[in-house]
């Protein structure tokens, strides 16, 4: 397979577990690669259409992780923004944020596509589900 279609189609898994990779430069030593970002496509729901721009989707990007990507394309068909975002896995993953709009406070969700394992439950974590808590 192409490196680069496998590293543009991030994130993957394995028997629903999440695959961590890096492409290592030349003299790379992978031992001090740290793996623990991974990219992933982010659905932002219950923004106002009015207010969807590239400006407020790097804006969103930035709260969830580090903003790589905004998608524009195809708005007319569908009614949430879409980011691709660098996610540190050792930290929860947000779900919502407070907006304000015309005056009116409200909420915004963040969908992330091909989540793998996943605890909301307790952690709001990457690598485990609701299973891993009752096996304890």
């Amino acid at each position: 397979m192409d490196m680069e279609r496998v590293l543009k189609g991030l994130p993957w898994t394995f028997n629903n577990h999440l695959l961590i990779l890096s492409k290592l430069r030349r003299g790379e030593d992978p031992l001090k690669i740290p793996l623990v970002y991974v990219p992933f496509w982010v659905q932002i729901h219950d923004v106002p259409i009015s207010l969807f721009s590239e400006s407020l989707a790097r804006l969103f990007g930035n709260f969830i992780g580090v903003f790589l990507e905004y998608d524009g394309s195809d708005l007319g068909n569908r009614n949430y923004m879409r980011v691709r975002v660098q996610i540190d896995v050792r930290k929860p993953l947000k779900r919502k944020k407070q907006v304000m709009s015309s005056g009116v406070c409200s909420y915004v969700k963040f969908k992330y596509e091909r989540l793998s394992l996943f605890c909301f439950f307790f952690y709001g974590r990457l690598g485990h589900n609701d299973s891993y808590l009752r096996q304890k």
